[in-house]
């Protein structure tokens, strides 16, 4: 652990590791020279130049937070790399990828090969389904869904071909909180590898591999982020599953510009404030919508009416700025109209920026091992950094349009 994890002999918390993590002296100061800059520059590059031959061949055997070629990176993607590890205890390391969805491929073809087995969690991101029915169907890999509240009984569908099991925490349409510490002893149990998407809550909010989970995926695109101008995502991996994620994305050629690098890395130093606003401002909106006659439910991790309530309080340190909830009555129209009428809320994919969103969802589209029966058409929303008040405002304005809809 180095001087910056620790003050006084103790752990620092997270908020303030976040402002030094990444900050190497070797990245951050010009040998021999007085001073630093406080953030990593930019480090662009494909070649890299050796001082003779020797030096070449010595770089070939270490070759990671080493020069060797552009493609294994600079001091740029190392020290988001590096801040990213730190942030999930037990962690050994971080890979960077172009992508959420990239850094989930990459984690499951380090992991899986064909006539394994992999237990995906039915209310998984809807491109994490399309990968598992395609890409490692075509690989030769089972996958069985299971329900997300199966908690200690996903080990009757565990067999001898059972490689790993994914999970994700809440699910990003209809939220429903794993009991994650369960699943994980079952897998420990018989030595199955657990991954996680946790980009809902990021590490600060759920430290997940010291819940024992074994991998932990991002899609930096959102929280970490920070600013919806960046695609980014990251697999932290323990001491364990850490050298074949990297051999992994090595092998698969995944590289990340340092640009994006860069902005990723500015966007981590202010995660801890922006969540916290995200937190209490979601909240206030969902108890809001809770109390209107107009919604039939809301999914909100954080409100004991969500499915998987007593895990989040259990394990989670916050929510985050992203829920559902289900209108009274109508269908597509009517809830088109609610959505259209907003104008606050923007209408498009992703979350985790600044900007608040709304976005018509049908999970029962995608569910096969809990079918999802709708109390009404569900409205997924993500509560940006505008004041909560002018939001609630906004919503009210777009429900008098639904009710007049549903009136004809």
């Amino acid at each position: 652990m180095s001087s910056a994890d620790e003050k006084d002999g103790g752990p620092l918390s997270p908020a303030t590791r976040l402002v030094g993590a990444g900050r190497k002296p070797e990245w951050t100061r010009m040998p021999d020279r007085p001073g630093a800059i406080v953030s990593p520059p930019v480090w662009r590059a494909s070649t890299i130049l050796f001082d003779d031959v020797a030096h070449l061949r010595r770089a070939g055997q270490n070759t990671h937070e080493a020069f060797y070629y552009g493609r294994r990176g600079t001091p740029t993607t190392w020290a988001l790399a590096d801040a990213l590890t730190g942030l999930e205890p037990e962690a050994a390391g971080t890979m960077l990828y172009p992508s959420g969805v990239a850094a989930i491929a990459g984690a499951l073809l380090a992991i899986l090969k064909p006539g394994d087995q992999i237990l995906m969690v039915d209310s998984a991101y809807d491109p994490s389904r399309s990968m598992c029915n395609g890409l490692l169907a075509d690989f030769g890999v089972e996958v069985v869904y299971y329900d997300p509240l199966a908690g200690a009984g996903i080990a009757d569908l565990i067999t001898d071909r059972t490689a790993a099991i994914f999970l994700e925490s809440p699910g990003s349409l209809t939220f429903e909180v794993q009991d994650i510490p369960a699943i994980v002893a079952v897998a420990r149990a018989r030595g199955i590898v657990t991954l996680i998407d946790n980009t809902w809550a990021t590490p600060l909010y759920l430290p997940a591999m010291a819940l024992g989970v074994d991998i932990s995926i991002m899609a930096c695109t959102k929280y970490i982020v920070g600013h919806s101008d960046v695609m980014m995502g990251s697999v932290t991996a323990n001491a364990r599953w850490w050298p074949r994620i990297r051999a992994r994305a090595y092998g698969l050629g995944q590289v990340v510009s340092p640009d994006d690098a860069a902005l990723t890395l500015r966007g981590l130093r202010t995660l801890s404030v922006r969540l916290e606003r995200h937190r209490t401002s979601a909240l206030a909106v969902a108890q809001w919508l809770a109390a209107r006659p107009e919604v039939a439910g809301v999914l909100h991790p954080a409100l004991p009416s969500c499915p998987g309530h007593a895990e989040w309080a259990r394990d989670f340190k916050g929510s985050s700025g992203l829920f559902s909830f289900h209108l009274a009555g109508g269908g597509e129209a009517e809830r088109a109209a609610f959505i259209d009428a907003l104008a606050l809320f923007g209408i498009g994919y992703s979350w985790g920026g600044f900007e608040s969103l709304a976005l018509p969802v049908d999970p029962e589209k995608h569910r096969t091992a809990r079918p999802w029966t709708a109390a009404g058409p569900l409205v997924r929303l993500h509560i940006g950094l505008e004041e909560p008040d002018d939001l609630i405002a906004d919503l009210e304005r777009g429900l008098a349009v639904w009710r007049d809809a549903m009136a004809g």
